[in-house]
This record gives C-alpha cells, structure tokens and sequence, in this order.
C-alpha cells in the first residue's frame, strides 16, 4: 500500500509540473511504464521497476482456459495479438492467467471491433463451482458504447466497473484503434485508467461498495467480490477484440 500510495503523491506534484498535456504521461512514468517500449516487450526501465510480460505475442504461455487444461478452440494468435472468433454475441470460453495475483498493477491494449463486448476480470477463483469467472471476479469493461446504445446502463460502458461504478469522463479511442487499459489493484483500493487518464476508483469492502455489491445484479451471485487473491481473466463474450502488451508489476 505504501508503494503506491508514495505513486500517487508523486504524480499529483508532476501533474502541476506537466500541465494537462503532460498528465498522460505523468501516469504512465509514476506506474514505472515505458511508452516508447516496442509492442509486446518489456523495456529494461520497466524491468527495472519490476514489469514481467503476461504475453510474448507469439504464444498462449501462462494463459489456460477457465476451469480447462489447454487454450480454448475460440482463441487464437494474430498478428502478435491475442483475439477470439466470432462466434454469436453470448459468453462463451474465457482465458485466465496460469498464477492467481493479489496487489498488482496490470497494463494491456485492446482494440475492438464493430459492436464488441469483453472485458479484464479479475480477483477471479477458479472452481467447477462457477460457470465463468465473472460469478467471483470485478470487471473492468470492454466494450463498443456506440454500437450497444440504450441497450447498456452507464455502469456497463467502456471502462467502468461493471454493474459497480461508473467511469467518469469519455476517453475512449475510435474503433479499430489501439485502447490502453491500467488496472490497480492495491489491497482494497482498486483504481481504473483508460489512455491515461482515472476513470474509476473504489475501496473494496466500504459501506458504499458493500451496498453496491449487495444490490442489482451481483445480489444472485453470493461469491461476487468474495476473493481478494485470484485469476485475471480476459473475456470471451462472442464477439472479436484484439489483446497485446499485457503486462503486470506485482506490488509489496
């Protein structure tokens, strides 16, 4: 917590330095993230402040099936990407990290297609108990706002915490283009950046997040939110979005 905590001071005095052009930036630098590293790689000033890769663009290493051995036929490798089929818009075969995690701060980006919808799961228990991982796991949404309309509520657009919290602001990038995606994950405190900028921060057990949690959906799931050390999981919701540069940095 204190790791972060001292992140977070650090990148409110830069934003003073920085101006409102240079808050992108500011972020990334405070997360210890290298804009300039190629696609897919971990630049020696990430390693040095502790990134690892999640994915080397070329294979599924470290990633499996939820609750299977091997990767599901959905799923494949393009292009130094890692995307599903088409298949007809319902939840089909989620992947997950291999290592469940408890503080971290994850990086990826994601590119969508006409109408798409997936989504980062996370804090996800894997048990033949749970049909798919968002039964235990929050979500961070991925989704194609334009094309899904009046269809969604404001808590299920692009970047919010799925049926939890509302992202602030519109910082989403046109489809077909590359979107970034950092997760924080810090004991209790969850923090959301989409291209970044904050767009959602909560505290996980707060009377407010214990009401949310407690109402609409997630009241027919009784294990919602329950684990603080799990997967992350990258959504298979029957529609195409493209994955690359996933990245983690575990915090002490």
């Amino acid at each position: 917590m204190k790791n972060i905590a001292i992140l977070c001071l650090s990148a409110i005095v830069l934003f003073g330095a920085c101006g409102n052009s240079g808050k992108t930036e500011c972020v990334y630098q405070q997360l210890g993230l290298d804009c300039s590293a190629p696609v897919n790689t971990v630049s020696e000033v990430e390693a040095a402040a502790g990134w690892v890769s999640l994915f080397d663009g070329r294979s599924f290493t470290g990633w499996h099936g939820y609750n299977m051995a091997g990767i599901p036929a959905e799923w494949s490798i393009e292009d130094g990407t890692m995307t599903m089929q088409y298949v007809d818009g319902a939840e089909s075969q989620d992947i997950i990290t291999d290592k469940e995690y408890k503080s971290y701060i994850l990086s990826l980006e994601y590119k969508l297609s006409n109408g798409a919808n997936s989504g980062i799961i996370f804090q996800v228990k894997e048990d033949p108990a749970y049909s798919y991982p968002y039964e235990t796991g929050p979500e961070f949404q991925i989704i194609d706002d334009i094309a899904w309309g009046d269809q969604i509520g404001e808590s299920q657009r692009n970047a919010c915490n799925y049926e939890m919290y509302v992202a602030e602001g519109d910082f989403n990038k046109p489809i077909g283009e590359w979107n970034h995606a950092v997760l924080v994950v810090d004991g209790n405190k969850v923090t959301q950046y989409l291209n970044g900028v904050k767009v959602v921060e909560y505290e996980k057990y707060s009377d407010d997040w214990m009401q949310r949690r407690n109402a609409g959906k997630w009241s027919d799931f009784p294990d919602y939110g329950k684990y603080d050390e799990g997967h992350i999981a990258l959504q298979n919701h029957g529609t195409q979005v493209w994955f690359r540069s996933v990245k983690l940095k575990e915090l002490k």
